[in-house]
C-alpha cells in the first residue's frame, strides 16, 4: 500500500469515528465565547507551498494577532475548554481533513508558520522535502513542549534554543528514513504516549536505534536529561534572538 493510500484510508476512518467527539468539542468551544470554533492558519507544506491548517480553537478569538508562535501551558490566551483540548490533543483532530485534502500526511514533520520557516537554516529547509504530518518522532518526544517553555520570559526564544534544534534534527531524520512501517510504528506510539509516556519514549528510542540514528538523537529521545540550549542543524551558533 502506498503512503498516500494509507493516509486516506486511516484519516477517513478516524474522521468518521471521531465525528461525534468533534461536533461536541466544537459546540463546547462555541458555547464558551460564541465565536467560530475552528482555527485556521497558513503553514508551510511540502516544497514550501503554503496551505491552511485546521485545528479546534483553544484560545480566545483573535489571539493569533499576537506574534507568539509557541504556546506555554500557562499562556493566558488559552480558554477553559481549550485547556482540556490541548491537554488531550483533541484540537489536532481536524488536521485529518488536511490529510484527506493532501496538504498533510498522518506522519511527517510538523508544519510551521511562515515566521518560523524564514528562520530555517539551509539544512532545516530539508524539512520541506516531505509532506508535513500530524505526528512524528518529535511530536512524541516533545509532547510536553508547553511545559518545557512554561514560565519562560520569551517562549519563542526558549523554543528556538531548547526544542527547535532537536525537533528539526528528528524531522530531518524522518524525512531521510520515511517508510510505511516507520509511519505505522509512530502512529501506534502516539496514543501510547498519552497513557504511558516512558514506554512511548523507549519505543521511539528503539525505533531510532533500529534505523541507525546518531547516538545524540537516541539520547535526547529518552528525555532523561534536562534540555540545554543547542544550535539548530546547519549552524554552529545557539539562537540568541528571534529578530
Amino acid at each position: 500500500m502506498s503512503k498516500r493510500l494509507f493516509d486516506i484510508t486511516v484519516a477517513g476512518g478516524l474522521l468518521l469515528l471521531t465525528l461525534p467527539l468533534l461536533v461536541a468539542a466544537m459546540l463546547a468551544i462555541y458555547c464558551e465565547d460564541r465565536h467560530w470554533p475552528v482555527f485556521s492558519q497558513p503553514r508551510a507544506g511540502q516544497g514550501g507551498r503554503y496551505f491552511r491548517v485546521h485545528k479546534l480553537r483553544t484560545m480566545f478569538y483573535g489571539a493569533d494577532r499576537f506574534a507568539v508562535d509557541v504556546t506555554p501551558s500557562d499562556d493566558q490566551r488559552i480558554t477553559k475548554v481549550g485547556a482540556i483540548l490541548r491537554r488531550t490533543k483533541l484540537d489536532e483532530l481536524l488536521q485529518l481533513w488536511n490529510v484527506l485534502l493532501g496538504d498533510m500526511s498522518l506522519v511527517g514533520p510538523r508544519p510551521q508558520v511562515e515566521r518560523e520557516v524564514q528562520r530555517y537554516t539551509e539544512a532545516e529547509r530539508g524539512l520541506l522535502a516531505v509532506r508535513p504530518g500530524i505526528t512524528d518522532f518529535s511530536s512524541i518526544v516533545f509532547m510536553d513542549l508547553s511545559d518545557v517553555i512554561e514560565g519562560s520570559p520569551d517562549p519563542n526564544l526558549a523554543y528556538s534554543q531548547l526544542i527547535r534544534p532537536w525537533k528539526s534534527r528528528l524531522g530531518l531524520f524522518y524525512a531521510a528514513h520515511a517508510t510505511l512501517p516507520v509511519d505505522v510504528a509512530l502512529i501506534i506510539l502516539t496514543p501510547v504516549s498519552f497513557v504511558w509516556r516512558q514506554a512511548a519514549l523507549r519505543g521511539v528510542a528503539w525505533l531510532l536505534t533500529r534505523l541507525h540514528a546518531p547516538a545524540e538523537l537516541i539520547e535526547v529521545s529518552l528525555r532523561q536529561k534536562p534540555l540545554v540550549p543547542t544550535p539548530p542543524p546547519g549552524s554552529d551558533a545557539i539562537v540568541t534572538s528571534r529578530d
